[in-house]
């Protein structure tokens, strides 16, 4: 970029936040909270001891990281990145960085090797191993601790990084990792490690910030290592020529290029059968969870005791048209519609009578005890029968997994801030 550039997509820029090897920093005075990140045509390896010109590389590096936040913000992950901002820059929320870098590795390999003598590369890591690194170029970005980590007391935008901010930034380093790990299995590539960094927003919250691109990890296809697409190319490189250098650029252009399309499509549907119009309330309790999943839901209303050539019709018409398809069966009382449905199709069936209190036990009851070679599962709340179709569907979507496991670590989150505001000895 000139020097003498103000804007960029119409975001005036102001001063330059912080510099580094491949990217730069912009404030935005006229957009209070965000950034600009414009990246560099420019790669470097070994703390910018090995540094070439690649042209088009903040481009094809813009694009990638792009690619992947949108990806962990529509799994719901919480990110700094809020949206592309021409060819090779991007606008995010303003944070101040921990300086502190984090490692996970599915595979042994690299630097691993060399920091523990006698395991073997390739060594499998289940679950992934976690590390992290003090960001420290005169020190080569020494390996540090938790207690480190605890101990040195960073405070950034009012929050202080203790053994809670610790905890959850290894949590969701680990899930995005996994996330990312499913995402490029659909694309027969095996994610080997990867490096993430957080930042405190000025509202005290941790968000996964930085840039992830394909100088962040390390990518196998097929899982063989001799057909890596990632940095480690250019950093195994005794000499660098410029027909080196089109590989490399290359190998980045095919990661975005894969990258395109990795999302899946939303090719499902749950069905949510009611057998009365008065079971409406329960059943939209059950498509608005749905949704926050991410799950694509449709209501009808059948009776299988009042209508139940009608009931089988529409269970033929969705049969017909798609294949990733779940019912459930929203019926009180004599709860014949989950059954029915059941012994008719092959497709999962979840019962989720509108049961109340005062007649709970009864009304459950045929739910329950089902006939012989049935196979329908019962849950009696709205949310229990989204959570149990999104886990089925989950097995062929890695982004209805995510949300699930997302939902899980915001519950986590939630519990560690509710435990670090209230804990503390009150005394008599």
């Amino acid at each position: 970029m000139s020097t003498t550039t103000t804007s960029i997509e119409g975001y005036k820029l102001g001063k330059v936040i912080i510099e580094g090897k491949t990217k730069q920093v912009y404030d935005l005075p006229e957009q209070p909270g965000l950034c600009l990140l414009l990246s560099k045509d420019r790669i470097t390896a070994g703390d910018g001891v090995k540094a070439h010109d690649l042209a088009g590389k903040a481009e094809i590096s813009n694009t990638t990281n792009g690619q992947v936040f949108r990806l962990l913000n529509e799994a719901g992950i919480r990110t700094a990145y809020v949206k592309h901002c021409g060819a090779k820059a991007f606008i995010a929320r303003k944070c101040q960085m921990i300086p502190i870098e984090w490692v996970t590795r599915r595979l042994a390999t690299g630097s691993f090797l060399k920091r523990n003598v006698g395991v073997p590369e390739g060594y499998r890591f289940s679950p992934p191993k976690q590390e992290t690194f003090f960001k420290d170029d005169a020190n080569h970005d020494p390996q540090w601790s938790e207690e480190q980590i605890v101990s040195a007391k960073f405070e950034l935008n009012g929050l202080v990084i203790g053994q809670d901010e610790v905890d959850i930034m290894r949590r969701t380093t680990l899930l995005v990792f996994e996330i990312l790990e499913r995402a490029w299995q659909t694309k027969n590539c095996a994610l080997i490690d990867m490096k993430v960094e957080f930042g405190v927003c000025d509202d005290g919250n941790i968000v996964l910030a930085d840039i992830i691109d394909s100088d962040s990890w390390r990518l196998w296809p097929a899982g063989d290592k001799r057909l890596m697409v990632d940095k480690q190319v250019y950093r195994n490189l005794a000499s660098v020529t410029a027909s080196d250098l089109d590989t490399v650029k290359r190998n980045f252009i095919w990661v975005a290029e894969q990258l395109a399309d990795i999302v899946p499509k939303k090719d499902h549907l749950v069905v949510v059968l009611m057998g009365s119009a008065s079971d409406t309330s329960h059943s939209e309790k059950i498509a608005t969870s749905c949704r926050s999943l991410g799950l694509n839901v449709e209501l009808r209303v059948s009776s299988a005791h009042k209508g139940p050539e009608e009931t089988l019709r529409i269970v033929r018409e969705y049969e017909s048209v798609m294949s990733n398809l779940i019912f459930v069966a929203v019926a009180g009382r004599s709860n014949g519609l989950g059954p029915v449905v059941s012994g008719s199709t092959n497709y999962p069936v979840i019962n989720c009578p509108p049961v109340k209190s005062d007649n709970m036990q009864v009304d459950v009851w045929s739910s329950l005890n089902l006939p012989s070679g049935l196979g329908c599962a019962t849950v009696l709340y709205p949310e229990a029968a989204a959570l149990h179709a999104a886990t089925i569907l989950g097995l062929g979507n890695f982004m209805v997994w995510s949300k699930l496991r997302v939902k899980a670590l915001n519950n986590f989150i939630t519990l560690k801030k509710a435990d670090k505001e209230l804990r503390g000895v009150r005394n008599a």
